[in-house]
């Protein structure tokens, strides 16, 4: 069972690309005056591969040149699936030419729109299926702007379909969005949820010279489960505050490279334990540091005015949301199997060593390689 467990453990991460953040995201942006719309949206590279198939000649590197020349299937692509409407009346959208934006996850295809509707946009109803014949997870990040005032939300899945009050945005709304977006991010930011089990792993063991040892009650596991949580909780809320409020701000290519050290000193940290009885004093390192890669998404979705401390909240609670759903489903487990030989012996070396190598691959990337 062990061996198997490990087998899965590393097809899965070996599954994952290269690229950490494997959630499938793609970026709208409009702004409302009267009855006309302008903005862009913005979808990864690779996401336009899977949609439209960009690799002309199949050597797994695509370039400008393949890009622009997929450029009217991806408009072919996009019309039926991005749909803006003012009431009942459907609105013309247009799509200007290509352009390429670099984000810390790779290459975006970035393209302007704008949309002509027949009467004032007072509700504005969205379309968006990009990519649900072929990436039921992919999500839009809308935000939306009229005037003053910024309203943002999650598109795709259940939210195929979205209308907005423009003049009377409704507030809790909104924060459900934030909360939906910080449990989505959560969820599809592998690096974080490696780093967090790199942490819990050891929680149920105990270390007695050289070797682990299961710990013999739960009550132990459980707070030294709690300590871990708390502290990385209070770490990433702490510093994904004061970049919300842009009271500190750090090279994004500087964060996710330092997230991905993180990892491996965590996941390191298993095999050669230095930090047995104080892993709640890494969680909190390196916690402030995965707080700023949180508030990267939260840049993308901004904080709409009159509502930023209750947005910032529900965004936070949701990635909170999401690490206790984790901790849930791999606590138990982990305490069943504390006893076996193997769990000590295997699952927490090797799965730590795959941990540990697939962080490393991100490092190299995102710290020598060009974006």
């Amino acid at each position: 069972m062990i061996r198997r467990a490990l087998v899965i453990l590393a097809l899965a991460l070996a599954a994952s690309t290269a690229h950490a953040h494997v959630a499938s995201n793609g970026f709208l942006e409009l702004n409302v005056a009267g009855g006309d719309l302008t903005g862009s949206i913005e979808l990864a590279v690779r996401d336009v591969e899977l949609a439209v198939g960009v690799d002309a000649d199949g050597d797994g590197r695509i370039t400008w040149g393949e890009l622009k020349g997929a450029e009217p299937r991806l408009v072919a692509y996009l019309l039926p699936r991005l749909s803006l409407s003012a009431g009942d009346r459907r609105c013309e959208v247009r799509f200007g030419a290509l352009q390429v934006n670099a984000r810390v996850d790779g290459n975006y295809a970035w393209l302007p729109l704008s949309a002509h509707c027949l009467e004032p946009v007072r509700v504005l109803g969205i379309g968006y299926r990009i990519l649900d014949e072929v990436d039921p997870s992919h999500r839009g990040l809308l935000r939306l702007t009229a005037g003053t005032t910024l309203q943002a939300a999650v598109l795709g899945g259940s939210h195929a379909t979205m209308t907005l009050a423009i003049d009377r945005p409704s507030p809790w709304r909104t924060v459900i969005e934030y909360f939906e977006a910080g449990t989505t991010h959560i969820f599809g930011g592998i690096d974080h949820l490696l780093f967090l089990l790199s942490l819990l792993l050891p929680a149920v063991l105990r270390r007695c010279g050289r070797h682990w040892e299961p710990v013999e009650r739960g009550r132990p596991a459980f707070f030294s489960i709690l300590k871990v949580v708390t502290a990385f909780t209070l770490a990433h809320s702490i510093t994904l505050s004061l970049a919300a409020f842009n009271l500190v701000h750090l090279p994004s290519r500087l964060t996710e490279s330092v997230i991905a050290a993180s990892i491996i000193v965590a996941a390191l940290n298993n095999i050669v334990p230095v930090v047995t009885e104080s892993r709640a004093r890494i969680a909190f390192a390196f916690g402030l540091l995965h707080g700023f890669g949180f508030a990267s998404v939260l840049a993308e979705m901004g904080l709409p005015a009159g509502a930023r401390l209750a947005c910032l909240l529900a965004f936070n609670l949701g990635i909170e949301a999401g690490q206790l759903a984790v901790v849930i489903a791999v606590m138990p487990l982990a305490y069943a199997l504390r006893r076996l030989r193997a769990y000590r012996r295997a699952l927490l070396p090797w799965g730590s060593a795959v941990i540990a190598g697939l962080a490393l691959v991100w490092l190299i990337e995102r710290a020598f390689l060009p974006t």
